[in-house]
């Protein structure tokens, strides 16, 4: 492992006023998302979405640090036969690939899921390196119920990540280390916090016992926000305020940086959470955004599958980075979106 590597990498990942695009649905879930707007979810299309995106030469070249590929996307060439993954490194971007299987039931533990994909993930990361990945993404589920979740819920799924970023780093590829807390029940905001302090002490804990090297790698991890079912108002400062005191509380400084997840808010939501934090200032740490739906959610709309909406969807794309690159620094205002519209 060459650590002075690695950290390049993490340091360029979280470049100030750049994010990361999460790219990386799954065919389940890019299914859904191509429902909703009424295209038909196949290779091609899949392939020409993204490849729209891609193309959109200010975003990816300004405010688009690196990109989450899926493993088909990975392999695809774009319509004219160049490699996909070109078209990102064309515009300075790094490319990166989701490593994990998804998730199954954890046994003994109902309602409570573990993320798998360990066997043979070492092959799998010489594979991408070869293919020109140099960071890689594990996400962890961790829902908030009654009664969940089990400390052997946090165990394992903290355990994994760590397994998961220790071979990476042995492959060379940077780790994204993703413990997301779920938004999806009828909690309050001080139960989130509490669940995400457990599950971040307890995913350092593992880190530091599978020697990951913190200096390369990359968290990703959610805000703290009120369960949706909850019904509860809270401010944008007070997201800001809790979440960042509990990072300071958590994350060891040697991290090269944060990129949230935006696990279901609404894209002017994420967007004004992230800004507010970076106007707290006086981290150890950049604070930016790897936002899949945040990012993608207009201008999937935009396109909605028609070549004569590819520019349209660039644009709405283009602006949605932008205004997530202005909330990296903490200089978006509300009044910008309303100027796009």
């Amino acid at each position: 492992m060459n650590l002075s590597d690695l950290n390049k990498v993490a340091l360029a990942m979280v470049t100030p006023g750049k994010g990361i695009l999460a790219a990386d649905e799954s065919s389940g879930t890019i299914k859904k998302r191509f429902d909703a707007i009424k295209v038909e979810s196949t290779e091609d299309s899949r392939r020409d979405y993204r490849e729209m995106l891609f193309r959109s030469s200010e975003a990816m070249s300004r405010y688009i640090s690196a990109v989450i590929l899926y493993d088909e996307t990975i392999w695809q060439n774009a319509r004219d036969g160049t490699p996909l993954i070109k078209l990102i490194e064309q515009a300075g971007a790094i490319v990166g690939i989701k490593v994990d299987e998804g998730t199954q039931p954890l046994s003994a533990c109902p309602g409570e899921l573990v993320t798998v994909g360990l066997d043979k993930l070492a092959e799998r990361l010489k594979k991408y390196f070869e293919r020109g990945a140099r960071f890689a993404k594990w996400r962890a589920v961790i829902d908030i119920g009654p009664e969940i979740p089990s400390a052997t819920s946090i165990h394992v799924n903290a355990h994994a990540l760590a397994r998961y970023a220790a071979l990476c780093q042995a492959a060379q590829i940077v780790p994204i280390v993703e413990p997301e807390v779920l938004m999806d029940g009828d909690h309050d905001i001080d139960r989130c916090l509490e669940v995400t302090e457990r599950v971040l002490n307890h995913t350092f804990q593992e880190l530091r016992l599978q020697r990951v090297a913190l200096e390369g790698m990359v968290l990703k991890p959610n805000m703290i926000v009120p369960g949706k079912k909850s019904g509860k108002q809270v401010s944008v400062d007070e997201v800001a305020e809790k979440t960042v005191k509990l990072l300071k509380r958590c994350v060891p400084a040697a991290v090269p940086g944060i990129a949230f997840l935006s696990g279901g808010q609404s894209d002017e939501e994420a967007t004004a959470h992230l800004d507010a934090m970076n106007r707290i200032g006086g981290l150890p740490w950049p604070l930016t955004f790897s936002y899949g739906r945040a990012l993608q959610a207009a201008p999937q709309k935009t396109w909605s599958g028609k070549p004569e909406n590819v520019a349209a969807g660039q644009r709405a794309f283009t602006h949605r980075a932008r205004m997530n690159a202005l909330a990296s620094r903490g200089e978006w205002m509300a009044d910008l979106e309303k100027k796009a519209a």
